[in-house]
Formats: structure tokens, sequence, C-alpha cells
């Protein structure tokens, strides 16, 4: 089974990497975070990849530095759609946007991505499912509890990925991971530019990541395969690769705004009417 290194992006959807403990460890201590055991991480395995608990990365983000996380807040503007495959993307997309938000413990922008979440749990036909956890993040926000809400963020993005795994729509689940991912991504690639060194910057290096998103996108049912925001991600995707698998001697500041790039690209059409 393989395991995966403990990276910021693993806050927003499955993560990958290098094979041995050992790498990770050192790459926990280049980054400035105390050693890790991924033996002791919780998580599912999913294809024989660690699923990690995103509630539980977010207890090591922590210990990565004080970005300014609220410079790091977009205000989600969707349109209304009927597109299933164009919400799970949505709905991964603003779950990450509300990680960032509690990151920056900001209490409004939170109640308005929990509220974009019962709009798009009931678009989903999710929202039996899903009320109750958007209503917690709702409740706790108004306390400012945030450990409270980092769990029900997580819990909502489990929950959705699970009920839609039940109901045979594998492919929607995944389409929730890759614009979690995404939105995680470009965050993450926002922060390590403003404050650029090459130990924060190898933190994106997850090409086993990208590689298995790609390898899911090419085991899609042709409905999901061929629609336009996914055929584009995997083209970003590929592109996103063949950066990391150029970077050798490791990321400049040019190569991680461009992937950075990418992502924003890629996330402005999943947020576009069509």
């Amino acid at each position: 089974m393989k395991r995966l290194p403990l990276h910021l992006l693993t806050v927003f959807a499955i993560t990958s990497g290098f094979a041995s403990l050992h790498m990770l460890r050192a790459q926990a201590a280049n980054a400035g975070v105390q050693e890790f055991d991924p033996r002791a991480f919780p998580g599912q395995v999913v294809d024989d990849v660690v699923v990690p608990v995103p509630s539980e990365v977010f207890s090591v983000l922590d210990k990565l530095g004080e970005p300014n996380w609220q410079q790091e807040i977009r205000k989600i503007d969707l349109p209304k759609t009927t597109d299933r495959t164009k919400l799970a993307l949505q709905f991964g997309m603003t779950v990450a946007e509300g990680f960032v938000a509690v990151q920056a413990e900001d209490k409004e922008s939170v109640k308005d991505i929990g509220r974009d979440v019962i709009d798009l749990a009931t678009a989903l036909g999710l929202i039996k499912s899903v009320r109750p956890h958007a209503q917690a993040i709702l409740d706790a926000a108004d306390k400012k509890d945030w450990s409270s809400i980092r769990r029900e963020f997580d819990l909502t993005q489990k929950t959705v990925r699970d009920t839609m795994e039940q109901m045979k729509d594998a492919d929607l689940s995944q389409c929730v991971s890759m614009g979690g991912w995404l939105r995680g991504t470009a965050s993450v690639t926002s922060v390590v530019v403003k404050n650029f060194s090459a130990d924060r910057a190898e933190l994106l290096n997850q090409p086993m990541l990208v590689e298995h998103f790609i390898a899911s996108i090419g085991k899609m049912g042709a409905s999901v395969k061929d629609h336009g925001n996914v055929s584009d991600i995997a083209k970003g995707l590929k592109d996103i690769l063949a950066r990391m698998e150029g970077a050798v001697d490791g990321f400049t500041k040019d190569s991680v705004r461009e992937i950075g790039k990418v992502c924003d690209s890629l996330l402005e059409g999943i947020k576009a009417a069509k």
C-alpha cells in the first residue's frame, strides 16, 4: 500500500507522494513541522491510496507558519445549474474555500460558505445528508468555534463522497475531490509565491497525486469524462504534472506561479455558467 507524505494540499483532497517514511519525515522537517508518523494518521484506504482526514491535516498545517489567510479568501458567486458534474466540482471547490475561511477565522465568510454548501447539496439531491453538518457550521460560526467548524467541513465532504458512492456516482465523488484539490492548490501556490522558499515550494511536489487524478478521469464514464470542465481539468493536470516532473532541481517562484495560474483558470471554468 502506498503511503503518502504530509503536504499542505492534503487538506483539500486525496494526497499522494513519495514512498518512504524516511522521506516523509525529512520533508516534514524541512518544512519546519514536527516529525509525523503516517502510521498513526487517521484516514481511509481507497485504491491503495491513503485518504487523510482534512481536519487532522489542519493540525499540522497550523505549524507551517502564519500566512495571511484572509488574503486568500475568494468570494464565490456560483451560477444556477442542473449540471451534476459541474455541481460536484463546485461542491469540492466550495468546501475547500471553507477550509481557507476557517484558517482565516473569518466568521462571515464561513457562514456564507455554509449557505453555499446547503444550496449545492440541495441541487445535488443530497441535502438530507448534508443539512446537519451545514447547520452545525452556521451555529459554530456564531460562536467562533473554529475546531467544530473544521470538523463539520471535514464531515460534510466525507458525507457527500460516501453518499455519492452509495448512489453509484463514484465519478462525481471524484469530481468533488478534484474541485477541492484545485482550489486548495491555487490557495497554497498563492501563499508560497508571497513568501517563497525552496522548502515551502517543495510542498507542491505531488506528481503521484496528479497522476492519480489523471488516471481517475481516464476511467470515468463518457458523460463525465467528456464534460467540458473535466476535459479541461485533464489537460490542466497534464500541464501541472509536466511542471512537477520538470522541477528536478526544485521549483522556482515562476514555476509555482504558473501552477497557480493553471488552477485558477480551471476554477474559473468550474464557476462559469457554461
